[in-house]
């Protein structure tokens, strides 16, 4: 049936290989609309996702075929849990990239989130699922994400996210796990530009960074090419200040300079807290770039913006979906519970129809099933 869903966002999905082979009961196009409309309207789990299809089986009728009525919770889960998730993903880049313009100028924040309640056995929890996920502040969207085992492998997925990804003319920020020579040539020579957070998983370059910009900033930055900027943030009693100093004498850096590709500048930023109880803490970080010149201003923009996908994607997936409680774990099953709940963050975020918040959007999509035809089809 070629319903309403099936002809907007849906449509993306609608070549995505069956994991189930031939003799099947349930569509698969019917199992992803209904998991997608349950997961917006609030649901949490395969049991939740069944409970929605009973419950609005008569509306769901009227653009699903259901010749078996609603697939139950075992059956939602075996699906997920067989679903290959390249496919998965390439399916929701190619929807992303239809709904969204290129990236190109924009800033792309890379990080990574555990789902924490899905490891296997409570005394195994090192093989929980992990998630990393590329996210456009300026679309307030995820644009890919892949699953590793662990944190540790993040070095490992962070290539293969920025291959899923057109980087031309934007700019990658990553913490210190994607500080990575290879990582800083692949998104150079995608025609990117990155922002990397320097630590000491990166010794050497750390201590050459450090004692660069330290023995500048300490000196005034006389006779060094340099810019800095300096913005204050007071709220709840505390004063935030943070100062930022970029410079483009990266040959002071040696061989290093060689070593990592385009690299055009460095930065410091130094954050001090002050609350009204006396109390006070400065700390200082320290990052690489390939972004030519000495613009402080938009270098604390960009790092102030890396921040996003922490606020804006993973608290949101914590408080909104509940992700770190969700003990979904056979199979590919959490990560591809993860891509439905980013998914539909995605479509939620897009909507300006309403401002009352993603809680008060997916409440409004359970009670309204013309805004919740308009969220999948707009």
């Amino acid at each position: 049936m070629d319903g309403p869903a099936t002809s907007g966002t849906l449509r993306a999905f609608s070549n995505l290989p069956d994991p189930r082979g031939c003799n099947v009961i349930h569509k698969l196009h019917d199992i992803l609309v209904i998991s997608v409309c349950a997961v917006i309207c609030g649901a949490d789990g395969w049991v939740d996702v069944e409970l929605y299809g009973k419950s609005k089986l008569s509306w769901l009728r009227t653009f699903l075929d259901l010749p078996h009525g609603i697939p139950s919770h075992d059956t939602f889960g075996r699906v997920f849990a067989k679903l290959h998730p390249d496919a998965f993903e390439q399916c929701f880049n190619a929807w992303v990239g239809a709904i969204a313009q290129s990236a190109g100028g924009r800033l792309i924040a890379i990080d990574g989130k555990a789902i924490r309640r899905s490891f296997e056995h409570a005394w195994a929890r090192n093989n929980m699922t992990h998630m990393v996920s590329a996210f456009v502040d300026a679309h307030r969207m995820v644009f890919g994400q892949v699953a590793v085992d662990d944190k540790s492998n993040e070095i490992e997925a962070i290539p293969r996210l920025l291959g899923l990804l057109d980087i031309q003319d934007a700019t990658v920020t990553i913490d210190a796990a994607g500080c990575q020579t290879q990582i800083a040539r692949q998104i150079v020579d995608a025609g990117g530009n990155y922002v990397l957070s320097v630590k000491e998983n990166q010794p050497t370059l750390h201590a050459k960074v450090r004692k660069l910009l330290d023995e500048a900033i300490l000196g005034g930055m006389k006779d060094v090419s340099h810019g800095v900027h300096e913005e204050f943030d007071a709220d709840h009693g505390r004063l935030d200040t943070r100062k930022v100093w970029v410079m483009d004498e990266v040959h002071w850096l040696g061989d290093l300079c060689q070593q990592w590709p385009g690299l055009a500048g460095v930065i410091a930023v130094e954050r001090k807290r002050e609350v009204l109880a006396g109390k006070s803490s400065v700390e200082r970080h320290y990052f690489i770039s390939s972004v030519a010149g000495t613009d402080a201003r938009a270098m604390a923009a960009a790092i102030r913006g890396h921040w996003a996908i922490e606020n804006k994607l993973h608290w949101q997936l914590d408080v909104s979906s509940r992700e770190d409680e969700r003990r979904i774990r056979k199979g590919y099953g959490a990560e591809n519970y993860s891509r439905l709940c980013r998914l539909t963050l995605n479509l939620l975020k897009r909507d300006r129809s309403i401002k009352n918040g993603i809680h008060g959007k997916r409440l409004k999509a359970g009670w309204d099933e013309h805004y919740l035809l308009r969220l999948l089809t707009t």
